[in-house]
């Protein structure tokens, strides 16, 4: 496993879709990104993750007070990322803000579901690419400004284009449209926990 960065206090690997992003209940559970990473870099710390069916760029801190640094930097909205999605259907608009408070969906555990009552805050930006009239589908480029489970999966289908190939969430249809959830981690920009310099990494979309 190569690194896209790495120095003395912090490391970015890409995830591929299928696997964890950390250990899960259970012994056939326990292949996940952090162990690989691990095994090879022992002093790696988590500091983020991403969905299992997703894919892209993972941040991992190198230490203890790295992993403060950088936990401190996420909780406060100081790291940026961006994702690419094909979703299913045209969107009305070609860039917009989605706006829905979400919370978990508890009798369907782990899907989340939308609350206007008790769900939390949460804010999606999004920039359509390109729209594909032949398969019905349009590939978009999405912000969350808030980092809910499953916010950009759930942000989307309540506006009514769920992602091809989501497990969770796509009607059979649209599930059966890809052999995998079509979202993928595409860019990550963050401080240096350290020298506070600005880092900045993309990683090509494999859909």
């Amino acid at each position: 496993m190569t690194p896209l960065h790495i120095d003395a206090a912090c490391l970015v690997v890409v995830k591929p879709a299928g696997l964890l992003s950390v250990p899960g209940r259970g012994a056939h559970l326990q292949d996940c990104l952090s162990a690989r990473v691990q095994a090879i870099y022992a002093d790696a710390l988590v500091v983020h993750r991403l969905d299992m069916a997703t894919s892209g760029l993972l941040l991992f801190a190198r230490g203890a007070a790295a992993q403060r640094s950088l936990s401190q930097a996420f909780a406060q909205r100081e790291v940026h990322k961006r994702y690419v999605a094909v979703v299913h259907g045209r969107m009305a608009q070609d860039q917009g803000e989605i706006d829905l408070p979400l919370m978990a969906d508890w009798p369907n555990r782990p899907m989340q579901k939308v609350d206007m009552a008790r769900g939390k805050p949460s804010l999606t930006r999004y920039r359509v690419l390109a729209f594909d009239a032949g398969a019905n589908t349009t590939r978009v480029l999405v912000e969350p400004v808030t980092g809910r489970a499953h916010q950009l999966r759930v942000h989307l289908l309540a506006i009514g284009h769920p992602m091809l190939g989501d497990a969770l969430y796509a009607p059979p249809p649209v599930l059966a449209m890809a052999n995998r959830l079509l979202l993928h981690a595409e860019s990550l920009a963050f401080r240096h926990p350290t020298n506070g310099s600005m880092i900045a990494l993309t990683c090509g979309v494999p859909f």
